[in-house]
């Protein structure tokens, strides 16, 4: 049986990986992963991802040795140079087939559009999945044979759609016999001027990822749909950065819900399905950047929306990313992020709309930032979060839907408990004063002013979108 490469990217996994059982089901595997630090720093992410990506590689070559399956690794300067690494690989280790679960991205679309390319010219065989995904870009369309461009139709046709097939999970392959082949050292990374968040908030590997999916699922998982909004509790999954690098499948979420569910997706437990409505909304965010590549390209999905003239307002957008605004539950939400390398979910969307309509400064500021700290940065859904509360994206938030900080902070941190941890210089406080300090005890409290007025802020975001045309 003639040797098989299988290319590892966002998917580093040996549990349900359509390319590696793919592989393994015709000949002996021989793995390889690319690092290109410096085109990853080109895309906007940062250590705490980069070391968390790292740390999986290491995680996964562990559970690869247990496979007598060898790692190979080689640095590459940019994705261009992914097809002469592969080939050269493949070469030098008599390889005849290459494996690869498909990724969605432009720019990673056209990097893997090249290595088919460069593998066809060759004469080797080639072979993508879509594995990240249940229906591949382009199957799942409007009835006028469209992407689609709200999320709610989305859902109902993939909850439609969705076959036991495109669920089951791909074995694990059984140990092979070992090749002559050595797995490659890891080597360190280099230096990046600013060191990653503590490793043990965000442990590494796919049995961390499955502790955490089983703890989500037997204590938070049908509570999700009243806690998910409440940033003081654990009310969220916390599986995005595992599912950001396919250190665990959707497949396996899937499953595993309907475990819990009486075998449903759609129906049953209310905070379980709405889980899985999370869940899509991944999908419906990677089919976007294959349906509309403008989002990619640094542009609004609304394409109307490009005549906004942002503000230029540096010291504002300082204030934003150092946690102070003067508005609370963004200061502390803000904290939490620079801190942990991730946010509650109901908090992104609440900070994305102060610095994109508050203080109307460009969206796409705000999605650096975040794709710079956050441990999950992905583009596909980074991107579509930003756009969807600025109100220049898919299924985009209304414009005139402009979050008031004071009122989210007092529905959904009543007590103040979240903003006193992150926020000690307030947490002396009544627990309803830390929603708005008072003005006179300012600075005894070492905190700034709100740097806008909500009610003056709001009124010029509605005039800026007014002035549009559509």
């Amino acid at each position: 049986m003639s040797r098989q490469l299988v290319w590892l990217r966002s998917d580093l996994r040996i549990y349900d990986n359509t390319a590696l059982a793919a592989a393994a089901a015709k000949g002996p595997v021989v793995a390889v992963f690319l690092r290109s630090v410096a085109q990853w720093q080109a895309h906007g992410h940062g250590i705490n991802k980069i070391d968390f990506w790292m740390r999986s590689v290491t995680a996964l070559k562990e559970a690869l040795d247990g496979l007598n399956i060898p790692l190979l690794h080689r640095d590459i300067d940019s994705f261009d140079d992914a097809p002469a690494a592969l080939l050269d690989v493949a070469r030098e280790h008599q390889i005849e087939q290459l494996h690869f679960n498909h990724e969605y991205p432009l720019n990673e679309q056209r990097r893997d559009a090249a290595v088919l390319d460069a593998c066809k010219q060759a004469g080797m065989a080639a072979h993508g999945y879509h594995d990240a995904v249940a229906f591949a870009p382009g199957t799942l369309l409007t009835g006028k044979g469209d992407y689609y461009g709200v999320f709610t139709p989305f859902a109902k046709a993939w909850h439609k759609q969705i076959t036991q097939e495109q669920l089951a999970i791909r074995d694990t392959p059984e140990a092979q016999s070992p090749l002559d082949i050595l797995s490659d050292p890891l080597p360190a990374l280099p230096e990046f001027g600013e060191s990653a968040i503590d490793g043990h908030q965000w442990p590494a590997g796919e049995q961390a990822a499955s502790d955490r999916l089983e703890r989500f699922l037997r204590f938070r998982g049908r509570h999700y749909n009243d806690q998910r909004d409440v940033p003081k509790v654990r009310g969220t999954s916390e599986l995005s950065p595992y599912l950001a690098l396919g250190v665990m499948s959707y497949r396996q979420c899937m499953q595993a819900v309907m475990s819990e569910n009486g075998g449903h997706l759609a129906d049953g437990d209310k905070g379980l399905t709405t889980w899985v409505s999370e869940l899509i909304w991944r999908e419906f965010y990677q089919h976007v950047a294959v349906g509309f590549p403008q989002v990619c390209r640094y542009q609004p999905f609304q394409s109307y929306t490009q005549q906004l003239v942002w503000r230029d307002d540096e010291e504002g957008f300082q204030a934003w990313c150092e946690g102070r605004t003067g508005y609370p539950l963004v200061d502390a939400a803000m904290r939490q992020l620079v801190t942990t390398g991730w946010m509650h979910n109901r908090l992104r969307m609440v900070t994305a709309m102060f610095l994109s309509k508050h203080l109307l400064i460009d969206w796409r500021r705000g999605e650096a930032f975040f794709l710079r700290h956050l441990v999950d940065g992905e583009f596909c859904a980074n991107n579509g979060g930003w756009q969807w509360a600025a109100s220049t994206g898919t299924d985009a938030a209304p414009y005139f839907r402009i979050f008031n900080p004071t009122t989210q902070s007092s529905r959904f941190d009543p007590d103040g408990e979240f903003i006193a941890h992150w926020l000690p210089e307030l947490a002396i406080l009544p627990a309803k004063a830390r929603h708005a300090p008072p003005r006179d005890l300012l600075t005894q409290l070492d905190y700034p002013a709100p740097i806008v007025d909500h009610k003056a802020a709001r009124q010029r975001a509605l005039d800026a979108f007014k002035a549009l045309s559509n």
